[in-house]
């Protein structure tokens, strides 16, 4: 056989050389398409947050300005102590606060405990019951309303925050019921097998082994439970009346009337409601997106 022209490898690593770069130059510039489109997106989707932020500073009566002036002028820090100390918000963050944690508890656990039963405890009728759960999430949470007003009437929990926390206490719901028994499902059944040859019991199991395993999930439980219970108006707003035992947005809500004419007090209280709930996400996002991503992966 005869020699390749020297030439003719030239020209086809110079074109080699010159697809790589166009492949790359195509990438990055797809890549950098995206990224302004999602960055595009999230400044439309902060726009109210802004608005928010910025209204809450203005002085009285710029609120309705027109344009908006986005850089308020002057700034009015004092808006915030003002709408603060007019309404009984002390009270009003206590009780939302003792509801989101004690809920974000009882959830965790109690859905975790259910989602071990059907991910690792083997009955007749499992997977009947299993997809009887999910099918209550097709249900309206409208239906159940009276009837459960009902039974918190009969029982006398009406102006208590039992409403409003026993339930996280009863499974959690199914929506965090399956998304921790997919995550179960993710871990191998051999660790199971190894423990219960130590002389471990399904309590231990659980408890020791694979709740350690399941952070991201449980994670993801606790802070969809606790913006869930922070930001809920309409189960305050049917077993709540008296002042005292009101929550954040419910008071916010109530005494709107008060606040018809001070809109930046409005936006004020507002503002300081959606600060935990801004902190917690950031805090907790790399839990949040792993065990989002995880929950998806079982197949058995």
């Amino acid at each position: 056989m005869g020699e390749v022209p020297a030439n003719t490898t030239v020209r086809t690593v110079g074109a080699a050389t010159v697809h790589a770069r166009s492949t790359l130059v195509a990438s990055l510039l797809r890549r950098a398409a995206l990224n302004a489109i999602l960055i595009g997106l999230s400044l439309v989707a902060l726009v109210p947050l802004l608005w928010m932020l910025v209204t809450s500073l203005k002085v009285s009566g710029a609120e309705y300005d027109w344009p908006p002036q986005w850089i308020p002028n002057p700034i009015v820090w004092e808006n915030y102590i003002k709408a603060h100390s007019a309404l009984n918000y002390g009270a009003y963050y206590r009780n939302t606060a003792t509801i989101c944690v004690l809920s974000a508890i009882g959830a965790t656990l109690t859905s975790s405990m259910a989602a071990f039963a059907f991910a690792r405890i083997r009955f007749d009728g499992r997977n009947f019951v299993f997809a009887l759960l999910l099918s209550t999430m097709m249900l309206p949470g409208i239906v159940t309303l009276i009837p459960t007003f009902v039974i918190f009437r009969t029982v006398g929990w009406i102006d208590t925050l039992l409403p409003l926390v026993v339930p996280s206490w009863l499974g959690g719901g199914a929506f965090y019921i399956f998304l921790i028994r997919q995550f179960f499902m993710t871990i191998p059944v051999e660790l199971d097998e190894s423990a219960r040859i130590d002389g471990a019991s399904s309590l231990r199991i659980y408890w020791q082994i694979l709740m350690p395993l399941a952070g991201p999930a449980v994670a993801v439980v606790a802070v969809f439970t606790f913006v869930d219970h922070w930001t809920e108006f309409l189960a305050p707003l049917i077993y709540l009346n008296s002042d005292s035992m009101r929550t954040v947005a419910l008071g916010i809500a109530m005494n709107r009337g008060f606040y018809a004419v001070k809109l930046n007090y409005m936006m004020a209280a507002s503002m300081v409601m959606s600060l935990p709930i801004i902190v917690l996400f950031f805090a907790a996002q790399r839990y949040f997106i792993r065990g989002i991503v995880l929950t998806g992966f079982a197949g058995r």
